[in-house]
């Protein structure tokens, strides 16, 4: 099967030699996304719009593969600060409604970046 990498030309990308995500087929694994977008960090201290944006560029990925947030089987979300989990949990919700993916929800010591609040990992079947 053909693979097909998708990139959104992060900083991160090139120096940890990583794609945002890969599609193999009918599957798509959508690489650890944050709220940093070009601009710079969208939502700086509100976990809620924080996982706005990084849903949007996880959707974004999934598009660019052929995808949708309709096809996603799996999210992996990794909190700073489990406090925040009902803000987060919240937005993560709203965008994904009757879809309810299959989901993991954990705090870990810290981010990439100490102004990051989550980062989400997604997994798609196409059709």
């Amino acid at each position: 099967m053909a693979r097909q990498n998708i990139s959104t030309g992060g900083p991160w990308e090139g120096k940890i030699s990583y794609s945002r995500a890969v599609r193999v087929g009918a599957h798509v694994a959508v690489s650890g996304s944050t709220a940093m977008t070009p601009s710079g960090l969208v939502g700086k201290g509100d976990p809620y719009a924080q996982t706005i944006q990084t849903l949007k560029t996880i959707e974004a990925a999934l598009q660019q593969a052929g995808a949708s947030l309709s096809d996603v089987v799996r999210t992996r979300i990794y909190l700073a600060n489990i406090d925040q989990w009902q803000e987060i949990g919240r937005a993560h919700g709203e965008v994904f409604g009757t879809i309810r993916p299959a989901t993991t929800m954990v705090e870990v010591k810290r981010l990439i970046d100490p102004d990051m609040l989550v980062e989400i990992e997604a997994d798609a079947v196409i059709g």
